[in-house]
């Protein structure tokens, strides 16, 4: 029998690509889908130090397409977006291929759920979270997000999940008039709890990776059913726009 065609998708990652959180995330790539992760190393320190490497991020990412035979591309990081405004339009201009956001596509999952007004969960610090949460509300999403935020977005990658479990409780009984839970940042990692979250806490989660691989697999004409990390793999929605 011959072996499944493999579509190969570039991942674009603001830091380095061996980090330890994306291991989760590997773990339920399809396995017909290959994902080429490219690490920038480009955060010095602070993510403030993302504002302005727009032009590296744009032109790395088109030349590696062309020269991977990448079918799609995913950049990932929503501070190298917020910190560099018009950088989604720049990437569609300059790649050949469909290309996508870490927020262009936590933004279509959202509305694919038909959840306008979101418990916005992330490792930043508020004035990070501000940003995000203006970007929402520019989509047409209202976020919430809770007062307390992490000191240092690193800090997030020792929470245990069954911390990441209790911080969502609490962020909920606080804000309960919202319609999804929305995970950015992947360090802090909701993916072992993301369907007991859904099963005991009645919403239903969007976590930045599970979006970015449904989203472009969506823009390449690829599904299929995911279990295991929530309604949007294990459902597969059909994009709205």
């Amino acid at each position: 029998m011959a072996e499944p065609a493999t579509l190969k998708i570039g991942f674009v990652t603001p830091i380095s690509s061996s980090s330890a959180h994306f291991e989760p995330f590997r773990a339920f790539i399809p396995e017909e889908v290959e994902m080429d992760f490219e690490g920038l190393g480009i955060v010095r320190g602070s993510l403030e130090s993302l504002r302005g490497t727009d032009d590296m991020v744009v032109e790395t990412s088109a030349r590696l397409a062309r020269e991977r035979g990448w079918k799609g591309v995913i950049v990932s990081g929503a501070p190298v977006e917020v910190l560099n405004p018009g950088l989604l339009g720049r990437l569609k201009d300059a790649v050949d291929v469909p290309v996508t956001t870490a927020l262009e596509s936590c933004v279509e999952a959202l509305k694919s759920l038909s959840t306008p007004r979101v418990l916005l969960l992330t490792p930043f610090v508020e004035s990070m979270n501000k940003l995000i949460r203006d970007y929402l509300t520019a989509c047409g999403i209202e976020a919430i997000s809770p007062a307390d935020t992490f000191d240092d977005y690193r800090d997030a990658m020792t929470v245990e999940p069954e911390d990441v479990y209790a911080l969502t409780e609490k962020a909920l009984a606080a804000n309960p008039d919202v319609d999804a839970v929305y995970f950015q940042g992947a360090v802090l990692d909701p993916l072992k709890v993301l369907d007991r979250i859904e099963q005991n806490l009645s919403r239903p989660v969007v976590a930045s990776n599970p979006a970015m691989l449904w989203f472009m697999l969506s823009r390449v004409g690829f599904s299929c059913s995911i279990a295991g990390y929530g309604k949007l793999l294990r459902d597969w929605p059909d994009i709205t726009g």
